[in-house]
């Protein structure tokens, strides 16, 4: 009886993750390829993004061709605290955010990042995406190395002179603090749930945006995290 109410607690709150009012989908944005290319040794990497609501940047991730893993979670804050029902009050410091693996014979760091801000997040909105509000669903770029961090300051300046966006990037780069995988039913939560309303409206979109526009980077299978 215990794991069944659990279940059902799970459940519960999995339904009520991520939601809020009905308004327009983001559209996706062409971005340009970077020009500062970056120059990864060979092994894989790992890579930390945070774009609001982390279904959808884990099940984007999940569908790019050299990510190996993908796991759902928050960066920054502090172990107490790193408890989805504790993050979602605003209270803490955590970002909801996506920690992958990578292959950079495969997809590189700036390629990543291509794939982030052309079809994931909106680089213009702050503390927020889509329905989504607070500074747990900040966008973010966490670099986990010198070089990460060099191809992304690159990037967003590239970004910020492009003319994409008519507002100002507020995308920030943080300094990696510590990640904490979120609770097990966040995990491929795409996958477990492809009719859930929430990923029908917000997150399927932005998977079919990333076959549309990177069909070299595109996979269709959903890589399902084993870690």
């Amino acid at each position: 009886m215990r794991q069944f109410a659990a279940l059902l607690l799970a459940g519960s709150l999995a339904l009520s993750a991520c939601a809020g009012p009905a308004i327009a989908a983001e559209e996706p944005v062409d971005a340009p390829a970077a020009t500062r290319i970056a120059k990864e040794p060979k092994g894989l990497k790992t890579a930390v993004f945070a774009g609001g609501c982390f279904w959808g940047v884990e099940g984007v991730f999940s569908h790019v061709k050299g990510v190996k893993s993908a796991v759902s979670g928050f960066h920054g804050g502090n172990a107490a605290s790193a408890k989805y029902d504790i993050v979602v009050t605003g209270v803490t410091d955590h970002a909801e955010a996506v920690r992958i693996t990578y292959d950079p014979a495969v997809v590189r760091y700036d390629e990543l990042l291509r794939i982030f801000f052309s079809v994931v997040a909106d680089p213009t909105l702050k503390n927020r995406q889509g329905p989504d509000v607070g500074a747990h669903y900040r966008s973010a770029i966490v670099p986990m190395n010198k070089e990460q961090a060099a191809v992304a300051r690159a990037y967003i300046a590239q970004l910020g002179k492009s003319g994409l966006w008519a507002k100002p990037i507020v995308t920030a780069i943080e300094p990696y603090k510590a990640f904490y995988p979120a609770e097990g039913y966040h995990q491929d939560f795409m996958a477990k749930n492809p009719r859930h309303g929430y990923i029908l409206r917000w997150d399927k979109p932005k998977v079919e945006a990333l076959k549309t526009m990177f069909p070299t980077h595109y996979r269709a299978a959903f890589l399902r995290d084993a870690g």
